[in-house]
């Protein structure tokens, strides 16, 4: 199974949404395809207000990270000009990915399924094992697979309170 979306194709930083952009050059997408200066913006022009909510959540989700165990804040002065300059691009060890995750302990890849649903679809259609245990009702964790499932990327699901709990959570995956 290939992983399927936006980034560096050696990604350690992994963010699985169930859709992807409805733009036709995405339609047959069949690999990670890093972005270029400019693709983000795009992307938000031609499908919307929810697409640039993803990017900038990401944006500020990567920022937001300790600096101790990440280094994307180090990159650049803010988050928005994080998410220009270095989101989803090649060498930045960052992904946005349309399929499932392909778990294996023994690599750094950090995991973050986005979305309850779209975590327990990829359970029921057999795509994901996990060892998944619920915090509550947005969070849950499975610290053998450095995999979280967190609200969606959204500002109203997953807000700056909880873009800090889950740095937090991520912070403890990195000390495990």
């Amino acid at each position: 199974m290939k992983y399927i979306g936006f980034g560096d194709n050696d990604f350690n930083f992994a963010v699985y949404i169930a859709n992807k952009p409805n733009m036709l050059e995405y339609h047959n997408l069949s690999t990670v395809l890093p972005l270029v200066d400019g693709e983000i913006n795009a992307i938000n022009q031609s499908c919307g207000n929810g697409w640039r909510k993803v990017f900038n959540v990401y944006a500020k989700l990567l920022y937001a990270l300790d600096k101790e165990y990440f280094y994307f804040s180090k990159q650049a002065p803010t988050w928005q000009d994080y998410r220009d300059q270095y989101l989803l691009k090649a060498r930045s060890k960052t992904a946005l990915l349309f399929s499932a995750p392909r778990l294996d302990p023994s690599n750094e890849i950090v995991h973050i399924i986005c979305g309850k649903g779209h975590a327990k679809a990829l359970i029921s259609n057999g795509n994901l094992n996990a060892n998944l245990v619920w915090l509550d009702e947005e969070f849950a964790i499975d610290s053998q697979n450095k995999l979280i499932v967190c609200p969606y990327l959204d500002y109203r699901q997953l807000s700056n309170i909880k873009i800090e709990r889950l740095a937090e959570l991520l912070r403890r995956l990195q000390k495990l």
